[in-house]
């Protein structure tokens, strides 16, 4: 199974690289396979690679969904 998680771009790095924040979390993202991305959007990463660039509130409701789903485990 994969997963692709929503992330907010914080900044632009060089080689087509960003710093993401995902769920708190500082990383580097390759953006070599989207273009037009700009620090506050938020984009889709799986496996450190942007895939897409997506609406801010869609973004909010898949974290929330995740959020919610992490909470429903058993501890």
């Amino acid at each position: 199974m994969c997963l692709a998680l929503p992330a907010l771009v914080t900044e632009l790095l060089p080689d087509d690289s960003a710093k993401v924040n995902l769920g708190g979390v500082a990383k580097t993202v390759s953006l070599a396979l989207v273009s037009d991305v700009k620090p506050g959007d938020y984009v889709i990463v799986h496996v450190g690679y942007a895939l897409s660039v997506i609406d801010p509130e869609e973004a909010a409701r898949t974290l929330e969904l995740f959020r919610e789903m992490g909470e429903e485990l058993p501890a």
